[in-house]
């Protein structure tokens, strides 16, 4: 009777530290440290995914790069197309936006413009050059500032229009570079222009508007164009850097 009583003591003993052990897991936020490696980096992949800090990540990759992106080593070509320098980090403003933003810098100091005075926009110009150069920068600037001036119905001129539409075998053309093809008059009363300066971080936009004959200046913005938004613009042609054709010299 008694070695019955001893048995069933020691039963109980040994199924109460069982049940203990099992329990004691239970809302343990900790991997137990006999899981496997594989399942202690699922457990922080989880965990790293649901921090509202990694909201902009993109989760569509598998297997290792997918957990490397998710500590921001995702290569620049899964985000920019392979010619940013801001590897990893998402594109979320472009060229246009800036311009927006210096359009409305504009606006609110500018001077004696109307819905009734014409406006011509020329390309930006590198300002340690003769000020006849520039890049693809600047010829993107000068056509983000018509659209931007065309919403506040402030009236544009295209003055790079030409009389007749031009059928080639490369497409069909109304705007040209030719001025032997442009008229030698044109209704503009103010010039929106500027200036490139290269910044350490980006490019220093300098903007201004001024009357075409009288030279002053009556509106004027600047702004700090960041190197990773402007690395985003891509040249057409393969012999171009900076939106500039380069030719051998002879």
């Amino acid at each position: 009777m008694i070695k019955l009583i001893l048995s069933i003591a020691a039963a109980s003993m040994l199924l109460g530290c069982s049940s203990s052990s099992m329990f004691s897991g239970w809302g343990s936020e900790q991997p137990s440290q006999n899981a496997s490696p594989e399942a202690t980096s699922r457990l922080q992949v989880v965990n790293v995914m649901s921090d509202p800090n990694t909201a902009d990540i993109d989760y569509s990759q598998s297997g290792t790069s997918a957990q490397a992106s998710l500590y921001g080593s995702a290569p620049a070509n899964s985000v920019y197309g392979g010619n940013s320098g801001q590897n990893g980090k998402l594109l979320s403003k472009h060229v246009g936006d800036y311009v927006q933003s210096m359009t409305q810098d504009l606006i609110s100091n500018m001077e004696y413009l109307t819905d009734k005075t014409p406006v011509g926009v020329t390309n930006f110009a590198l300002i340690d050059s003769d000020l006849q150069r520039t890049n693809l920068l600047g010829y993107q600037l000068s056509e983000s500032f018509i659209h931007e001036l065309h919403k506040f119905r402030i009236p544009v001129i295209d003055y790079k229009a030409t009389d007749y539409i031009r059928v080639t075998d490369h497409g069909d053309f109304l705007l040209t570079r030719d001025f032997l093809e442009l008229t030698d008059r044109a209704p503009i009363q103010y010039i929106l222009t500027g200036t490139l300066t290269k910044h350490q971080s980006g490019y220093l936009v300098n903007a201004r508007i001024l009357g075409l004959e009288s030279k002053a200046v009556v509106a004027t913005a600047q702004m700090l164009m960041p190197f990773y938004v402007v690395d985003a613009l891509l040249p057409s042609e393969h012999n171009m850097v900076d939106g500039v054709k380069l030719t051998q010299g002879e």
